[in-house]
């Protein structure tokens, strides 16, 4: 093995094991949350390939949302190039995937192309997010490290795009008429940026080459704790989506069976009883792994909370503001759980502490932020989750909800009257 070929085994060592210690310490964070089911694969492949792949909410915002997309295939297609280059560091080959002819050329083609769409994309992307005043952006759950993080996944983003490009002109300045595969954009930038005669073309592409895996490595590392980390979650997040109609509250299995069993009257066979540990959700804990999923999957666009009625008018909820919460709160209380266990507390908790009680009842339910959603976050199954802790376990709805609740408890309707007064409005029709 040739020194490069040893570097390049070092650097990917390290890289896989910090990545590997970030996977490891989320696969703890996943443990702690509860069961989420998943079934009917067929569907979610379908609704992976329309919403994930094909990209077809995000085109409900034309210009952003066809930019976006074209940034998602682009990144589609340059990945392939990068295992490429994984390969040929390990095995020393130049261009190991060549063998695959047009495939081949198709792919190393579609890529050099890319990379000047993704480049033009993204430098949209910043400048719109430095000079234009856009509503989304802002909120209270945007901060400064939130913007500061994406003003780094841009910039680097940039950067890996312009090594990219760097280098394909210096392979092309290379090898000349033998290189590998087609270069649309590089062919036309090569003699502008490089001669095949000057010296130092092998040093100019091998400069590009390094820059542009290392910042890979080095992104694939920074993404799991960065709002950018739906680069490797959107996809599985929309795949695992919740596949029941928007306007689905999905019942407590416990509290359904006990009904169940109150109105059928037969009582359940030994060992099926059993008394859920809390009633909806108090702390990030308490929360499935899908909804946990939706938190890191979560991209801070603010789409949902552009559409939501509630924060329209004024009032404080903000859907996006939900599920950063959750991340940040599972971020503060995790590492505590994996060295005390899940019992562990801190004296805080996503209820009040992150999440006051006023954006929850803020909620109409009316699912705008789930069909605004690019990657298919249900917010409202979280949020009515913490109005039935509120509810079942501290009895703390609003005053409105209260008297609800009693006169069904008292007269088996939502209403003040008696079941014997029920029908007098229609004896009342009938004396007239």
């Amino acid at each position: 093995m040739e020194i490069k070929q040893w570097i390049f085994l070092l650097v990917l060592v390290v890289t896989l094991a910090v990545f590997a210690y970030t996977m490891n310490r989320l696969r703890y964070f996943f443990s702690f949350t509860r069961p989420f089911p998943v079934n009917d694969f067929g569907k979610r492949i379908l609704v992976t390939l329309d919403v994930a792949i094909a990209q077809s909410k995000i085109f409900r915002w034309p210009f952003t949302g066809f930019l976006h997309a074209l940034v998602f295939w682009g990144f589609m297609v340059i990945t392939l190039g990068s295992i490429e280059m994984v390969v040929d560091g390990l095995t020393g080959l130049e261009r190991a995937f060549s063998g695959l002819g047009l495939l081949y050329a198709i792919i190393i083609g579609s890529g050099d192309v890319f990379a000047l769409v993704v480049l033009m994309g993204v430098v949209v992307f910043f400048l719109r997010r430095l000079f234009a005043t856009i509503r989304r952006f802002k909120g209270e759950e945007i901060n400064r490290i939130s913007k500061i993080d994406a003003a780094v996944a841009l910039t680097m983003i940039i950067l890996l795009m312009l090594s990219l490009t760097g280098m394909n002109i210096g392979y092309l300045a290379m090898e000349g008429e033998n290189a590998h595969g087609v270069f649309p954009v590089s062919s036309f930038l090569q003699p502008y940026i490089i001669s095949s005669s000057f010296g130092a073309t092998h040093l100019f592409h091998e400069i590009n080459w390094w820059a542009h895996i290392l910042l890979i490595f080095l992104f694939a590392n920074i993404l799991p704790y960065s709002k950018h980390f739906h680069v490797f979650t959107s996809v599985p997040n929309v795949f695992l989506s919740r596949l029941e109609p928007l306007g689905y509250l999905p019942n407590m299995p416990d509290i359904e069976k006990e009904v169940r069993m109150m109105m059928t009257g037969q009582l359940p066979e030994t060992g099926e009883v059993s008394v859920p540990a809390r009633f909806g959700v108090k702390d990030a804990e308490d929360v499935t792994w899908k909804n946990y999923l939706d938190s890191l999957a979560c991209t801070e666009c603010g789409r949902c909370t552009a559409v939501c009625p509630a924060n329209i008018t004024g009032k404080k909820l903000s859907p996006r503001k939900l599920f950063v919460d959750l991340r940040a709160r599972m971020k503060e209380k995790g590492p505590g759980m994996m060295k005390n266990g899940k019992s562990f507390s801190d004296g805080k908790a996503l209820l009040r502490d992150y999440i006051s009680t006023e954006e929850l009842w803020a909620c109409t339910t009316c699912n705008a932020c789930v069909q605004e959603c690019p990657i298919n976050i249900n917010h409202p199954t979280l949020i009515v989750d913490m109005r039935r802790y509120l509810v079942m376990e501290e009895s703390a709805a609003p005053s409105g909800l209260n008297i609800m609740f009693s006169n069904i408890e008292n007269n088996g309707a939502p209403w003040q009257y008696s079941q014997e007064d029920r029908l007098k409005w229609a004896e009342h029709g009938k004396m007239e």
